[in-house]
């Protein structure tokens, strides 16, 4: 567990230090927020706890901007109440409050060293995965795990990090679906500063990040071949170039990927690279959807009840017959994530001594989440939905939103911006100027909009 502590080392937070190392943590510590954030994009951490002398908000906002995913806890005096209200406002996922309870500190760190997410499973068909996943997990052999989406994979990769000889060390995980290709490879392999316009610092990446542990390369189907070739590289060689980088950067990581989709299909198509597929798919552990392991589905279920109901703080009612036999029923197409959100649903909405099916079921008479069962109608849906968001603005309207949306999302840099718009670096810097001119804030190079640096 790599413990970042952001505050003044002395008094009670120097005490909350010591517990932690007790407790097995590795502590660094930074005087200031920018400081903090030093600190993360060249070492990176498992935690974050914030003394709320300082800001809190602005602590979490850069990192929301820098697409930074460390949990901020939040400490303090304990008797300050509106303290820790400002803190869980402004993003903490916890408030300890201060002097330290050497008991409370354990659960924090607990709380983020497991996994959130529950692996709960009872059919023979989730077992077999299970089984394999376990036997694998002490090798260093590469992993692909296939499934539909919301089957747990990701739980999977987890687990497989959690029993192996890396399990002490970080498990880093990276959508590649939700990041644009023009920033992808700076995010896995880091840069230097001044790689490009708004590159104020060195920022190591996902890679170095993951040193010693595990990298699980979420959806990897997404990524653009290019940068496939430089993963390949990165699996075989077990070195890294930064982008703007003047030296090869060696790494000591177990890389295991997801995908939802086909990838020999893929090769054929040539979208995916045959040789990075040989690479990866070592072991593939294909995990069932969620209507072919029936009998996971009421273990779930009840899991859920129980994690809902102490967070709503509502009581852990049991489901009626008739509920268990609709979620029986229903054929889960978005698989677990699907199930997890309908029972939350019930949990909150069930009244009496028992979850009902009427919690379960919507007004349509369906599940919660139910899926319509024509593709055609699920696009109409989609493009209905689309429109109505569009109505009643106008084009510049968009094109503006567009622009600086996409701004936001490179931290000011124009160049990318550009690129991933599609249009020139003097269009684009010609729409900044008209904006700027009309009064609308537009971030400067590594800053953001969003997070008001």
């Amino acid at each position: 567990m790599r413990l970042l502590i952001a505050g003044a080392m002395k008094g009670p937070l120097a005490q909350a230090t010591k517990i932690a190392i007790e407790r097995g943590a590795s502590v660094l510590n930074a005087e200031s927020v920018d400081q903090a954030l030093s600190v993360l994009r060249s070492k990176g951490a498992d935690l974050v706890i914030i003394d709320v002398a300082l800001s809190v908000r602005e602590l979490v906002g850069a990192l929301e901007a820098e697409r930074i995913r460390t949990p901020v806890a939040a400490c303090g005096t304990g008797t300050d109440a509106r303290a820790a209200v400002a803190a869980i406002q402004a993003g903490a996922r916890e408030y300890i409050p201060l002097p330290p309870d050497p008991e409370m500190i354990a659960a924090v760190l607990e709380a983020v060293s497991r996994d959130t997410r529950a692996f709960v499973f009872r059919d023979p068909a989730m077992e077999r995965v299970v089984k394999l996943a376990d036997q694998v997990a002490r090798s260093e052999a590469s992993i692909l795990i296939t499934g539909e989406s919301g089957v747990g994979k990701e739980v999977i990769a987890r687990h497989v990090h959690a029993r192996s000889g890396r399990k002490d060390k970080p498990f880093i995980s990276v959508n590649c679906a939700a990041i644009p290709d023009a920033l992808l490879e700076s995010e896995l392999f880091g840069h230097e500063k001044g790689a490009f316009t708004g590159a104020v610092a060195r920022r190591i990446g996902k890679f170095e990040e993951a040193s010693g542990g595990t990298l699980l390369l979420d959806e990897i189907s997404e990524m653009d071949v290019r940068l496939q070739a430089k993963l390949l590289r990165a699996l075989q060689e077990r070195v890294i170039d930064r982008v703007g980088g003047g030296k090869p950067v060696p790494v000591d990581i177990r890389v295991i990927a997801t995908s939802n989709r086909n990838l020999a299909e893929e090769v054929r198509k040539g979208t995916f690279r045959e040789d990075l597929l040989y690479r990866l798919n070592v072991v593939n552990l294909k995990v069932p959807p969620l209507r072919e392991r029936t009998q996971d589905i009421l273990e779930l279920a009840n899991h859920f009840v129980r994690k809902y109901a102490d967070v709503n703080g509502v009581p852990a009612r049991p489901l009626s017959p008739d509920a268990r036999r609709a979620l029986l029923a229903n054929p889960w197409r978005g698989n677990v994530r699907e199930l997890e959100n309908a029972v939350h649903r019930a949990v909150l909405l069930a009244v009496g001594e028992e979850i009902g099916v009427d919690a379960i079921l919507t007004p349509e008479g369906e599940a919660f989440g139910h899926a319509p069962r024509d593709p055609a109608a699920r696009a109409l849906e989609t493009a209905e939905a689309t429109s109505r968001a569009l109505v009643g603005r106008t084009v510049a309207d968009v094109e503006r939103e567009l622009i600086l949306d996409t701004l936001d999302h490179c931290l000011g840099n124009r160049t990318h911006a550009a690129k991933i718009l599609g249009i020139s670096i003097r269009t684009l810097r010609n729409k900044l100027n008209e904006y700027s001119a009309e009064g609308i804030p537009i971030p400067a190079p590594g800053e953001s909009r969003v997070a008001g640096l």
